[in-house]
């Protein structure tokens, strides 16, 4: 039988552009975390600083975060943008004890990112001891299609990192909630707090962890440095 499987979702401290900064962070709340699968929020290895430039798989600041899964035996899930054949990708970076890949691309950009980057063109799940777990960033959250599609590959959970201005606080729960309860999966969102590019100096916070039936397993405030814990099972 597949096993219980321990989740954290952060929302950590982020500089903008400070790629090696940010995996020291990042590689602190994986060992502070003491789980299997810890989600960051969009774009948290640069910030939300749409000219950043892409961060390779292979990209030597990144060493302090495969450590840290290296010891623990973590997948941190983190964003950053990658590169692609013509424009980057905005990303989500699976990272573990033997180095990083881009696991999902967004296929849903908004604002002024279609600027800069070009569109994922597939869902993805990540297969972590068993368990299905699909990938999303942001603005996918919203777009019944992409939780769906995700759903259809067989996820048992659906994993988001998000951005979200103070304002609107309280759209990544209400979306949380529908896609639970819509589709019965875990539904765990890393949503960035203190501020950051883009026009977000107040970013909202408020990451957790709901059940299939919507309920909310736990809640981060609004502070950055804060973890939300469960066990999916």
């Amino acid at each position: 039988m597949r096993t219980p499987l321990r989740l954290a979702v952060a929302q950590p401290r982020c500089r903008s552009y400070d790629v090696a900064g940010n995996a020291a962070v990042h590689a602190a709340t994986v060992r502070a975390a003491g789980a299997r699968v810890v989600v960051f929020p969009e774009l948290s290895l640069t910030g939300y600083e749409l000219d950043a430039e892409p961060v390779q798989a292979g990209d030597t600041r990144l060493a302090p975060l495969v450590a840290a899964c290296a010891e623990t035996g973590a997948v941190a899930l983190a964003g950053a943008p990658v590169p692609g054949p013509s424009r980057p990708y905005l990303a989500v970076l699976a990272v573990d004890g033997a180095g990083a890949r881009a696991a999902y691309r967004k296929m849903w950009l908004g604002g002024a990112e279609p600027d800069r980057f070009a569109p994922g063109t597939q869902p993805a799940v990540l297969e972590v001891d068993g368990w299905r777990l699909g990938l999303a960033v942001c603005r996918d959250t919203g777009i019944a299609e992409h939780a769906a599609g995700t759903a259809a590959l067989g996820a048992d959970a659906y994993l988001a990192g998000v951005l979200e201005t103070a304002d609107d606080a309280a759209v990544p729960a209400e979306r949380a909630r529908r896609i639970a309860t819509t589709h019965q999966v875990w539904v765990a969102v890393a949503s960035f707090a203190g501020g950051t590019g883009g026009g977000y100096p107040r970013a909202a916070g408020g990451s957790g962890i709901w059940m299939p039936d919507g309920s909310p397993v736990g809640r981060a405030g609004t502070g950055t440095g804060e973890l939300v814990r469960a066990t999916l099972h």
